[in-house]
């Protein structure tokens, strides 16, 4: 057995329209789909520019609020220009948690916290760099 591509990736919120605004407003991904599964989750499907796979964000109210453990899980962005997108991030007052940092391939990066304490990096490439 062989799987054939990633399609999703579910994370769990608190607090479905606070996390669409910012992956919309702060990121510019955009929502696919909103609708609520059989199991009464809240679901909202979002396209990442430039990629097939899709987040997939879960609101289920009864169960609590969401408490992400530090350091386990982010999502990883690229972006053109990493001081542009610093000063952009700026004047919507989002809070960089960490970097800007170079890595040894020459790519620069920050970290954001996105709604729930859900790291995002951002992270800008050297043309023809594969990886960070």
């Amino acid at each position: 057995m062989r799987v054939k591509k990633l399609l999703h990736t579910r994370m769990r919120v608190s607090d479905m329209d606070q996390t669409i605004a910012f992956y919309k407003d702060i990121l510019g991904l955009e929502v696919l789909e909103r609708k609520t599964s059989p199991r009464g989750s809240h679901l909202a499907f979002l396209k990442v520019p430039n990629s097939e796979e899709l987040i997939e964000l879960c609101s289920f109210p009864p169960s609590g609020p969401v408490k992400v453990q530090e350091d386990l899980v982010h999502l990883a962005f690229e972006v053109d220009n990493l001081d542009d997108t610093i000063r952009a991030l700026e004047a919507k007052g989002i809070k960089i948690t960490d970097g800007p940092t170079r890595s040894s391939s020459g790519s620069r990066f920050i970290f954001i916290d996105a709604p729930d304490g859900y790291e995002i990096e951002l992270i800008e490439r050297p043309p023809g760099t594969a990886l960070v």
